[in-house]
This record gives structure tokens, sequence and C-alpha cells, in this order.
């Protein structure tokens, strides 16, 4: 069994001999990358300002299982995408290791730092074009917020669209930490979405946000991660792709900017709700015992 599960996931010819290139990997080229983040963000900044002016006065529009059927195909495509890097990348490392010991290079760096020269081929690479590829499945995500709540946030459009645009990146350039940076995402999509699947059919709830407190972590993870690679870029003589990895490096930071802006609006939220609980208690208590008191008075 565990043998089948490995063919498939990293050692079929499709997965080993995959290389990518504009001719042959479907959705390559710089002009598909700007077209297709051009039309998400025209689609649904229209589909947003369509529903505000026009079907003001109707409450939610119904999907009924659309976005359980959508957590659940991500949740369950991103746990692929996870076992199959790490069986490939475990296999990379197999098949690689005898060229590492000459470089002094440990499996951890190798995660994080390319060695120049790189090509986009290959086990791992083919999994960075599915986890490329499952990024645009994702997009469906903010029509179905729009849709149900009539929400549009610029944080939700820069996000998806930036997301898009490192994915992309990483197999242009061959970037550095990928492979972890997919093994990260895809572990906290599976758990994320699977917990969204969990609650869209009816299943109770968490008592606390966990979705954000998972993106919290992811990002905590990529910063730690970055550091890393910056470390081992200087150290090491050079990682492949550093050039692209800055770019990522300040798209991340800005996600990380705008995360935090809206984490804390939430935990303020929260803290508000808290206290206005509180406080409602305090009065009923409070009220109660007045109460108690007068009828102690009448008798």
């Amino acid at each position: 069994m565990m043998q089948n599960i490995r063919y498939w996931l990293s050692e079929h010819p499709t997965i080993v001999n995959f290389r990518w290139n504009h001719t042959q990997s479907w959705g390559s080229t710089w002009l598909f990358l700007f077209t297709a983040i051009s039309t998400y963000i025209a689609a649904a900044t229209f589909l947003h300002l369509f529903l505000s002016l026009f079907l003001r006065r109707s409450r939610r529009i119904p999907l009924g299982p659309v976005p359980a059927i959508h957590s659940l195909a991500i949740a369950l495509i991103s746990a692929g995408i996870f076992v199959g890097m790490l069986l490939s990348a475990a296999a990379e490392i197999r098949d690689t290791r005898w060229f590492w010991r000459r470089t002094n290079t440990t499996a951890f760096q190798w995660l994080l730092c390319f060695p120049l020269g790189t090509r986009p081929s290959g086990r791992v690479f083919f999994w960075s074009y599915i986890f490329y590829l499952s990024r645009f499945l994702h997009l469906l995500r903010t029509f179905f917020t729009i849709l149900k709540y009539r929400k549009l946030t610029f944080f939700q459009l820069f996000n998806q669209s930036m997301l898009i645009c490192m994915s992309f990146l990483w197999l242009e350039f061959s970037q550095s930490f990928q492979v972890l940076a997919i093994l990260l995402t895809t572990l906290l999509y599976s758990v994320v979405y699977g917990y969204r699947f969990w609650t869209a059919i009816g299943l109770p709830s968490a008592c606390f946000p966990f979705v954000v407190n998972c993106q919290a972590v992811l990002l905590g993870c990529n910063l730690i991660c970055h550091f890393g690679v910056l470390l081992l870029h200087i150290l090491k003589g050079g990682c492949n792709g550093i050039g692209a990895w800055i770019f990522n490096s300040v798209l991340n930071s800005v996600i990380l900017l705008l995360f935090v802006k809206f984490y804390l609006k939430i935990y303020l939220k929260n803290r508000k709700l808290d206290e206005l609980s509180k406080d409602e208690d305090s009065s009923r208590h409070s009220s109660s015992s007045e109460d108690m008191d007068v009828k102690e008075k009448d008798r």
C-alpha cells in the first residue's frame, strides 16, 4: 500500500520528468498571470458593486452545499499536495545526498536554500506547479463571501492575488524556500478548510477564532524561515532565486501588516463584546440582589 502511494505521488514518470516551461505547462506565461489576476479583481469588484446597487433590499443569496463542497475539495487537495511534496522532497534528498556531502549541505539547508543553478524540474517542482494551479480554486471563496455576506475587502483581493503571483515566481525563478513553504501552507489549509467544512455542515465551531489563529501561526513560521534563508544566503555564498525571494519577502511583509491590522481589529472587537457581556452580567447580578433586598424588607 505504502509503495503504491509512494509511486503515484513521487516516482511516477510524469512527476519525475516534470519540467516547468512556457510551451508545455498551462498557465506558465507572464501574460496569463497578469490576465488571470486582473480578471479576478475586475469580476469580484463588478459582482460586489452590482449586488450593492441593484439588490439592496434582499439579504443573502443562498448557496446551499456549494461552500461546504468547496472547503472539502480544498482540504483534500491540500492534503494530497502535502503528502506528495513530503514524499518527493524525501526522494530528492535521497537521490542527491551524495552531491550535498561535497558542499557540506544538510537536508534542512536544502529546504531553505536551493543551490545556485537549480532548474524548475523534477518532483518538488511538479508539486509546486500543482500548488500554483490549486491557488485558482481558492479564488472562488471570494465570490462566495460576496454572494453570501456582500463583503469585499482590499485585504482579500490583495492576499489572493499576491499568493498566486508568489506561487508563479517560485516556479519561474526556482526560488529557494518553496518546498518548506508549500509543506507549511498545505498542512494549514488541510486543517483550516477541513474545519470550515466541519462548521458548514452544522457541526459545532471552536470557542475562539480558529482560522485567524491558524493564519497567524503560518505567517509567524514563514517569517522565521525567511530569516533562515537570508542567513544561509549570506553564509553559503548564495541561494537560487534570491531576487524573487526578495520580492516575495516584500509581499509577505505587506500581507503580514494587513493581517496584523485585521487581527487586532477582531481582537479588540471580541474584547469589547466580552466587556459588554461582563457589564450585563454584573448589572443583572446587582438588579437581582436589589430585588432580593426588597423582598426581604417586605417580609
